[in-house]
């Protein structure tokens, strides 16, 4: 009884880890081709963009992840993951604290203009 539940809890982890990880791709995939046609059009806040969507990405990446830390059987898989998320938690702040400065530089500017004005 215990192994069928601890098989079917593995099979709903392994699924719901892959699906966390196709959405995180596909918001990358999806965020670059957008950025870069912005880009390429000379758009003004490709680069906040693009930050926003690389961070939503690694959010998702980072709950396939955690997620699979509940079917981790041995310690060095669990080094391995712990090192992964940690890795992962970091890009993710420094990219919502890029993302803050290009916010603040984007309000200096438009102030900047309007004194101008």
């Amino acid at each position: 009884m215990f192994d069928m539940i601890s098989q079917i809890l593995l099979y709903i982890v392994e699924i719901a880890t892959t699906m966390l990880e196709l959405f995180g791709i596909w918001v990358l995939v999806s965020t670059a081709v957008k950025c870069f046609f912005l880009w390429f059009t000379k758009k003004e806040n490709v680069r906040m963009d693009l930050a926003e969507g690389i961070a939503l990405a690694l959010e998702f990446k980072m709950g396939g992840e955690v997620l699979r830390t509940v079917v981790v059987r041995e310690w060095s898989e669990l080094g391995i993951l712990g090192a992964i998320i940690i890795l992962r938690a970091a890009l993710t702040f420094l990219i919502h604290w890029e993302i803050k400065e290009e916010k603040k530089e984007m309000e200096r500017k438009i102030a900047w203009t309007d004194k101008m004005d």
